[in-house]
């Protein structure tokens, strides 16, 4: 499993989205994603790395974000656009053996049907989520909630080094 190329998306505050200041990482083909299971491939790695409470499905179709923690997406198939930050966020293609790790904050959204791709998602340490919608009333509570989730004490992908183990400790 290799990260062919690490890409940082940077993704500043919109007025209805807090998103965050550390970037989105995006790891394309970094999944080596088996024939046989892909889904519990994706997600026991994740454990392995201290990413848990996952779930498995597509990705929503409508702008949300998580106020309490960062989350990790690993597509085990398909592909799609994403956008990334709101309605005027970037767009990013993505498809089976792509990573996505997502800041506490970060709007997200799939421009296509959710049941184009299948993922995992999961989040560090096992952290229960919410959900976010860009709602008037939302923030500040949100803001406050996104200022104390701690950095993560491992990558998803290559566990207590490498990753965001290093560019988010920056």
């Amino acid at each position: 499993m290799t990260a062919e190329k690490t890409q940082m998306i940077n993704l500043k505050d919109d007025g209805t989205f807090p998103n965050s200041e550390l970037p989105v990482l995006f790891y394309k083909g970094a999944l080596d994603v088996p024939f046989l299971f892909p889904a519990n491939y994706v997600k026991k790695l994740f454990e392995d790395n201290g990413w848990s409470n996952a779930w498995d499905d597509g990705i929503f179709e409508y702008h949300h974000y998580h106020s309490i923690t960062h989350e990790v997406v690993g597509i085990y198939e398909g592909e799609t656009v994403l956008q990334l930050g709101g309605e005027k966020g970037k767009k990013l293609k993505v498809e089976k053996g792509d990573v996505l790790i997502i800041p506490a904050g970060v709007a997200h959204k799939n421009l296509k049907e959710d049941d184009d791709i299948q993922c995992i998602g999961a989040y560090p340490g096992g952290m229960d989520y919410d959900m976010n919608y860009g709602a008037e009333g939302e923030r500040p509570c949100a803001d406050k909630n996104i200022k104390k989730v701690p950095l993560p004490e491992s990558d998803p992908i290559f566990g207590k080094t490498g990753g965001l183990m290093e560019i988010w400790a920056k």
